[in-house]
């Protein structure tokens, strides 16, 4: 049986919509994405022509919801108090938590583009702890590695992240975990695939 996590195949559960076929409510969250800040991003589906595919063709199925979403991951990808690259590498620490290819590649690049070391990057694809981060890097990502492995955080983690990042910064690094969680969770229930030809950059974890 397929999974998201052994498979380059199309093998999704929720199959691409084309655009003549969109409801009212599907076009309006549809245009929505595809107007707002993400269609800047070459990277991004959002920047294409076509259906939307990721995890917003998920989200089409429930056009009020996705609205909100969407509308939640604008805020956090694009007015953070967080910079651009410790907010991607919380994004990779949960796609590696979750082992969500898409998610993976898709954000790779942006970490890299933001100034992660592409070997902080491979350490954290290969499950093992980085070495050479700096002070705010290894703060972001003990933060994100306790939150995701214990479901919260100690005294002593909150109060050097509040002494850091102060308690706005907290929030935002909370809320990049939690939203790349639920981004994950419909990536990986829809197996959406990598594009073609894209190697699967993450290999299963030991348990």
């Amino acid at each position: 049986m397929s999974t998201p996590n052994d498979s380059t195949a199309d093998n999704r559960r929720f199959k691409l919509i084309p655009l003549e076929n969109l409801t009212p409510e599907q076009k309006a969250l549809s245009d929505a994405i595809k107007s707002g800040p993400r269609a800047k991003l070459a990277s991004s589906g959002a920047s294409k022509p076509g259906p939307l595919g990721g995890p917003f063709n998920v989200w089409l199925r429930s056009p009020g919801i996705g609205n909100l979403v969407q509308q939640l991951g604008e805020e956090i990808r694009f007015r953070s108090s967080l910079s651009g690259k410790l907010n991607e590498l919380a994004i990779l620490v949960t796609a590696r938590n979750w082992t969500s290819q898409y998610e993976w590649v898709a954000h790779h690049k942006l970490a890299l583009e933001g100034g992660l070391d592409p070997k902080i990057a491979e350490a954290i694809a290969q499950g093992r702890r980085p070495e050479g981060m700096d002070a705010d890097e290894t703060l972001v990502y003990e933060f994100s590695r306790e939150l995701q492995d214990t479901q919260g955080v100690s005294d002593g983690m909150y109060a050097r992240a509040v002494s850091r990042f102060g308690e706005r910064g907290v929030v935002d690094l909370i809320s990049v975990n939690g939203f790349y969680v639920l981004v994950s969770m419909c990536l990986n229930v829809d197996r959406t695939p990598v594009p073609p030809g894209t190697p699967l950059p993450l290999p299963p974890l030991e348990k």
